[in-house]
């Protein structure tokens, strides 16, 4: 994978391809997180992309983040099934405990909460994810004790 911090690379790799802006974006994004305005500005200018329609895939995909997230990436599935088993009460509480609102990051750059549309854990919902570990059968009382596990895991590291 080329270094993201090197956004023509990426472009490099990705211009002769048919269909692959999308594809460019998210490896720039897989290594670096987030896909900034000069990385968006590189990747135009050596894909022979106009910035508009850069902006334009990055902001119709929730998927994409334009700003640095938080180092843990809390996830909240809002699957069906998720859905009926009550998630909206735990995305409340992670809301109210972070103080943040969906799509935004703490202020020290610890937490970062998202919604997703499924995680595939249905017989675990309510469901969410956070940096890739999963927490099945959520309550919002689960919510201070995940939040201290990930604040234990970074006051480590």
């Amino acid at each position: 994978m080329a270094d993201a911090s090197n956004a023509s690379q990426v472009a490099a790799k990705w211009r002769k391809k048919r269909g692959s802006l999308i594809m460019a974006l998210h490896e720039i994004q897989d290594v670096k997180g987030y896909v900034d305005w000069s990385d968006a500005v590189e990747l135009a200018q050596g894909m022979g992309v106009s910035l508009a329609r850069i902006y334009e895939v990055l902001t119709f995909y929730n998927f994409f983040k334009l700003k640095a997230p938080g180092k843990a990436v809390i996830s909240v599935c809002t699957g069906t099934a998720c859905y009926l088993k009550g998630n909206d009460k735990v995305l409340e509480k992670f809301k109210s405990e972070l103080g943040i609102g969906e799509g935004e990051s703490t202020a020290d750059g610890m937490f970062h909460l998202q919604c997703v549309r499924c995680v595939g854990c249905c017989g675990l919902a309510p469901v969410c994810v956070v940096n890739g570990k999963t927490y099945g059968r959520m309550t919002p009382d689960n919510v201070p004790a995940i939040l201290d596990e990930w604040r234990e895991t970074f006051k480590e590291n």
